[in-house]
């Protein structure tokens, strides 16, 4: 992963060439790799604390929208650290992926609007819920055939044919 990583000697500069991202103009670029495995660790931990305590409010729609949105958009954003956030766009907004990120970008937008704005339990709910199934989608294209295997067993479990 890393380049010209060796146990022997070198340059500490060598081993501090960008780790996976490769955007100078980044606000990440001036982080080390160390550092920003750690905002990664970070952010990531903080966005799974605030995702388990709605667990805790599952109950209440509206507190459960706010944590699980909130840390649903830390643990993605958390990549950003290592990649970059001109990258983590590019990733996002990929052909393959653009659909599933509209999805999840709108659904995340609507849930907090439902929840914030209009105070409505069943609106929310349904905009987390379909955040939910994005984020499960996105996720899935960075499989190898996930999106394909996902798509024909639910076709498969749902055909009404006999």
């Amino acid at each position: 992963m890393w380049k010209n990583l060796s146990m022997f000697g070198g340059d500490e500069e060598e081993h501090e060439e960008n780790l996976l991202g490769d955007e100078s103009d980044s606000p990440c670029s001036s982080l080390s790799q160390l550092q920003r495995i750690y905002g990664f660790a970070a952010s990531l931990l903080a966005g799974l604390v605030f995702m388990l305590l709605s667990m805790i409010v599952i109950i209440r729609p509206i507190k459960f929208a706010l944590l699980f949105t909130f840390g649903n958009i830390l643990a993605v954003g958390s990549t950003a650290f290592l990649i970059g956030p001109a990258q983590q766009l590019r990733m996002m907004f990929d052909p393959v992926r653009v659909c599933a990120t509209a999805i999840y970008i709108g659904s995340v937008i609507l849930a907090l609007i439902f929840a914030l704005g209009i105070h409505s339990k069943i609106l929310t709910a349904v905009a987390i819920i379909t955040e939910m199934c994005a984020l499960i989608w996105y996720g899935l294209s960075y499989i190898p055939f996930a999106r394909r295997m996902v798509s024909e067993l639910l076709i498969r479990f749902c055909d009404t044919e006999m």
